[in-house]
């Protein structure tokens, strides 16, 4: 199965040369405007064959700004990566947005125990999921601007489904009263560094599996 985010021209000669380099989109929080990058994540790129086995994935995210997103290839399965900011982290404590989530304290299994937390990942300003829609397999869109005129003032930020209209946090946490059943799958990973993601490896001591989760 091939996945496209329909705002995206994946027929660039950018996306081309990028292979494992699926979208990158960029939104700055706090100053009210979208903007779109490649980021140069390119200094850790695998090899073709190591691609092509589903090896681990390293990933350089120096260059990823606070509020910017990244999309990654792995096993053919689109990763998001957004570097979040004080502002999101706040936000995704607040009782008020607790309140409008299906599973806000992540007590279905749709991540690695070491990601079963209030930000959903290792590091708080990093989150790393996988970008599938839990109802039919969409690729949601990225929309991290508070209060979106799509979405209406009480929209914290977050991800869209462009095919049925569901919603989650940016913690991948579906809201309340979408057709998405489950919160957005945390994929195997782990930090060989302060900013040196690597995705499909898991921290020492721990066997998590992707197959593990309740549904992508």
């Amino acid at each position: 199965m091939t996945y496209a985010d329909p705002s995206q021209n994946l027929d660039s000669p950018k996306v081309k040369r990028r292979d494992f380099l699926y979208v990158a989109t960029s939104a700055v929080l706090g100053i009210g405007a979208a903007l779109s990058a490649w980021p140069f994540i390119d200094q850790m790129e695998p090899s073709a064959d190591v691609l092509a086995a589903g090896g681990p994935l390293p990933l350089d995210l120096t260059h990823v700004a606070p509020g910017q997103q990244v999309v990654v290839k792995w096993r053919s399965k689109p990763i998001f990566i957004v570097n979040r900011t004080p502002a999101v982290l706040a936000e995704l404590k607040k009782p008020s947005l607790l309140s409008r989530l299906r599973d806000p304290n992540s007590q279905q299994m749709q991540q690695p125990a070491y990601a079963e937390n209030w930000s959903r990942s290792i590091k708080p300003e990093y989150l790393v999921l996988v970008g599938i829609c839990t109802h039919l397999g969409c690729i949601p869109g990225y929309k991290p601007q508070p209060g979106d005129p799509q979405l209406g003032p009480t929209w914290p930020g977050g991800y869209l489904c462009p095919c049925h209209g569901s919603r989650y946090d940016l913690a991948g946490r579906v809201f309340q009263g979408v057709p998405a059943p489950l919160n957005l799958p945390v994929p195997p990973y782990h930090f060989a560094g302060d900013a040196s993601l690597v995705i499909g490896e898991n921290p020492k001591g721990s066997t998590f599996q992707l197959s593990s989760v309740e549904q992508i």
